[in-house]
């Protein structure tokens, strides 16, 4: 495994793994349990929206998973009389991720006043309980006519090259996929590449916020080992 790139709510990474495990760990990310808003009670709504467009907007906004975090203890609460947008950040009793998430808004005299309570629920079940996305490629070696070497070089700075024989073999390993810009400068020449699959994969981690990148798919493959154990005893 080799880490390509790594943000604060992103993760790419290049590693040796059979296309069908990466796309059982991709769908285990939606088994992972995740804290969300559930239950809201409404006191006062002299906003443009109706409750159940804000119970909604507020159920979306993704809750930080602190380990403090319990079902029945958990209790978040929005009081506000202010006059303009109000954002997911004057909700308190819990670690808002984004605290720009507009929920509505409020003229001068209005009130919102609500409490709100949370469960730990799974993706597959609801998008609020999603702890964010992964999508992978395959890496591919592409063979390219030695002639085409310069203008390749340029629309690919960031891979390597190597020369073989006539030919020069461009590897696309990177997190920006340059496979189809080569194709198109090699058709564009009708000189076309030979593409070779490799046993590696592009695998690319999105957090929403709850957990981070990399205990995203960490948290998956242990669901899913988890899973696997208990087919496993089942079967015997």
């Amino acid at each position: 495994m080799e880490q390509i790139e790594k943000k604060e709510n992103s993760l790419v990474f290049r590693v040796e793994i059979n296309e069908s495990l990466a796309n059982a760990i991709r769908r285990y990310i939606n088994e992972i349990p995740v804290f969300a808003i559930e239950d809201i009670e409404i006191s006062k709504n002299d906003s443009p929206l109706y409750d159940e467009t804000i119970a909604h907007r507020i159920g979306l906004v993704p809750i930080k998973m602190e380990n403090h975090l319990d079902e029945k203890k958990t209790k978040i609460i929005l009081a506000s009389k202010k006059e303009g947008v109000i954002y997911s950040g004057e909700l308190t009793g819990a670690g808002i991720v984004y605290d720009k998430i507009p929920l509505t808004t409020l003229s001068k005299g209005q009130e919102l006043k609500l409490t709100a309570t949370g469960k730990f629920g799974k993706g597959k079940d609801h998008a609020k309980f999603s702890p964010g996305l992964m999508f992978y490629r395959e890496v591919l070696e592409l063979s390219i006519f030695k002639s085409l070497s310069e203008e390749i070089k340029k629309a690919c700075q960031n891979n390597e090259i190597k020369e073989k024989a006539n030919k020069i073999i461009v590897l696309d390993n990177q997190k920006k996929e340059v496979a189809d810009r080569c194709e198109f400068i090699c058709e564009k020449n009708n000189k076309p590449p030979e593409i070779i699959k490799t046993n590696e994969l592009i695998i690319s981690l999105e957090s929403f916020g709850q957990i981070d990148s990399e205990n995203i798919f960490k948290k998956a493959v242990n669901v899913l080992k988890k899973d696997l154990t208990e087919l496993e005893k089942k079967l015997k």
